[in-house]
């Protein structure tokens, strides 16, 4: 897939970068092998191939070091409210994003 300099300026510009207009060229052909790359990836039969919990268990036998899923202990909403910079009604007030 080829992408023409308007198409890499909007992906540049959705992702917050500052892409020289020099540069749009190389961004494109290396945008165009990642996606060459997810294409093949897509074609690999995987069934049969269970998940792994971590990519190094599928080379050695590792303990994980995961925490055990347990609720967390009661709360206490007064000491947790004392460092708030605002709250009303045992409720925390933040600033307004949308109006």
């Amino acid at each position: 897939m080829s992408f023409d300099s308007t198409t890499l300026q909007r992906i540049a510009s959705l992702a917050r970068l500052d892409v020289p207009a020099d540069q749009l060229a190389s961004l494109g052909a290396e945008m165009s092998a990642i996606l060459v790359l997810v294409d093949q990836l897509q074609g690999v039969d995987t069934k049969g191939v269970a998940p792994l919990a971590h990519p190094l268990s599928a080379v050695s036998e590792m303990a994980l070091r995961l925490r055990p899923d347990e609720a967390c202990a009661e709360i206490n909403r007064e000491a947790n409210m004392q460092n708030a910079p605002m709250t009303e009604n045992g409720l925390f007030l933040v600033p307004r994003v949308l109006d």
